[in-house]
Order: structure tokens, then sequence, then C-alpha cells
């Protein structure tokens, strides 16, 4: 199998002068050499020296129809490398790229400029969620002078919980607690989570658990019950529009309640629960863990759907 690692983003959002710094970093040094296929050109140059250096040779596609399997089997048996790089065009919509059968994605990572990010979320929100949903490692860079960090990285989580986020200045990586930003308290008796606050507090809950273990929250939500789930346990949520219309998810932790079977599917609750972080066979791991402490039912929010946008 190839090894392939994919780095996408739009114009001049920095993944040429990305792959120029990880190309000349030790950790990256193969005996081999490395095919790096450039889909697009800015103003930052890949210089021969480097390329020498590093043993990879460059190959340009200018044009989407040529970035195809066939095409990209002809480079690969050229050169025959030990590894290929792909620097994709943003312009290119993602969810149509493809590749030969054996060629192996090692990690994809997204480059956004934070300057130009609130543009491209309004005017190009699908292309860009493309470009999200299966990337490990997202990196905001040029982050100087934007203090509202906190939603952009919200909106991205939205779109893909599981990638590492990554904020960078001209200092370089920015450790920013993002705290102080939430719409609720922390130490409030009961943490009531409003629209808004649910799901901010949901994607929250994934990177900063230890904010909420033994916390108590009180939200409306929808009663799912997957068929596998263990006894006395149900799963209490909101259905999020995470990018547009047709993009919808399901948000909801695993929540312990002695009385869940006489619950039915896609009824509306109010949850009163206390978090713990607790093993579960379903999140193949430790995760939040939802301890009812009362289920009531209730009516259907006014609007039952929760939006990032």
């Amino acid at each position: 199998m190839k090894p392939v690692y994919i780095i996408n983003g739009f114009l001049e959002s920095g993944k040429t002068e990305f792959i120029c710094y990880t190309l000349g970093q030790p950790y990256f040094r193969i005996k081999g050499s490395t095919l790096l296929i450039v889909c697009e050109e800015g103003e930052n140059e890949y210089s021969q020296e480097l390329l020498s250096k590093t043993k990879t040779v460059m190959e340009v596609i200018e044009d989407e129809e040529d970035f195809n399997p066939s095409h990209l089997q002809e480079l690969e048996k050229k050169y025959k490398p030990e590894r290929i790089i792909i620097e994709y065009n943003g312009m290119w919509n993602f969810k149509n790229m493809k590749l030969p059968w054996y060629f192996t994605v090692e990690q994809q990572i997204t480059i956004i400029d934070a300057s130009t990010f609130p543009m491209y979320y309004t005017n190009m929100k699908s292309l860009l969620a493309e470009m999200l949903r299966k990337s490990e490692m997202i990196i905001f860079n040029r982050c100087d002078g934007i203090e509202d960090l906190s939603s952009y990285k919200r909106n991205v989580k939205a779109i893909n919980q599981q990638a590492d986020i990554i904020f960078e200045d001209a200092n370089g990586e920015v450790n920013q607690i993002f705290e102080d930003d939430l719409p609720y308290k922390l130490d409030a008796p009961i943490i009531e989570l409003d629209n808004e606050g649910y799901g901010i507090w949901y994607l929250d809950s994934l990177d900063n658990l230890d904010r909420y273990i033994g916390k108590t929250i009180q939200f409306v939500g929808m009663v799912v019950r997957p068929k596998d789930f263990p006894k006395g346990y149900f799963i209490p949520g909101r259905m999020a529009m995470t990018c547009c219309a047709e993009d919808m998810a399901f948000l909801g932790f695993a929540c312990k309640y002695d009385k869940a079977d006489t619950l039915t599917e896609k009824q509306w609750v109010k949850v009163t629960a206390r978090v713990e972080k607790e093993y579960f066979s379903d999140y193949e791991g430790e995760g939040p863990v939802l301890h009812a402490i009362s289920v009531e039912q209730t009516r259907q929010p006014k609007e039952p759907v929760i939006s990032f946008t």
C-alpha cells in the first residue's frame, strides 16, 4: 500500500509553507523518495534546494479532471516513491477526490487562515465542510489579533468532532482557555442549557470533560434508544445542523437511568443529570456518562433542531 498525506485548504492559507516546514523536519525524513503532487500554486514556491535535499519530486496537476486514479497511478509508476504528499486545491470539492485503490491516506490536515475564515465559512460553507470532515488535524494560522477563537473552534467541531484543532499566531501555538466564553456559569448549582448552551456544552465536553465532572446539568432532549444499548441506559440529545440543512447530526451522550425501559424513541424529556467520566463500550474508552437525577416528559421545543451556522 502506498502511504498518502493530504494537505488541503483554500488558496494562500499556508499549505505550501506547512509542507516545506514539515519536509525539513528530521522526524519526517525517510530513506526513499517523496512524490509531491501540487494542485494549485500560490505565492510561496518550493525551492529546488529543499526538494533535492529531501529527495522529493514535484508534479503539478492544474485541472481537476486530471486528478483521477488513472493519472495518479501513472505518476506513482513513473517515480516509484516511498510516500506521496498531495497539496489539494481548495476550490475542488473534496468529496469528489478519488485515489487509486492501493493509496492509503495516512493523515489528512486542513490549513486555515484565521483572518479569512469567517468569509469562507459564510460563503463557502459546504465546500469547507467537505475539507474538514475527515481531517485528523485542523490548523488555524495567522490568529494574531483575533479574539473570538472559541467560535471558530465550535464551528469546526460541529463538523468534525474528532479532529485536533490547533491555533497559531506569529509566536507559535496559541494555548487559549475558552472557559470565559461559555454561555453558562460552571459554578452554578444546576447548569441550565438552552439551545445554544446545549451545543456548546456537548462540543466542549469532548475536549474539556474535566470541567464538568460532578456538575449537574439540565436540558431538554430527545430520547434515542439504540437496539444494542445496555439495559438501564438511553441517549438524550438534540439534532444539530452542523453545516447546512442537508447535513444533520444527533448530539448526545449515554445516560444511566433505572427507568430507561419506560421511555419511547423520539420522546421529548427534560433531563437533570450529573456528569461523570466513565468507561463506556460504545465510546471504546472513557467519556461523558450522565447519571439521571430526574427525567420528566415535556413538549418538543419551539426550535427542535439546534444550529451552529
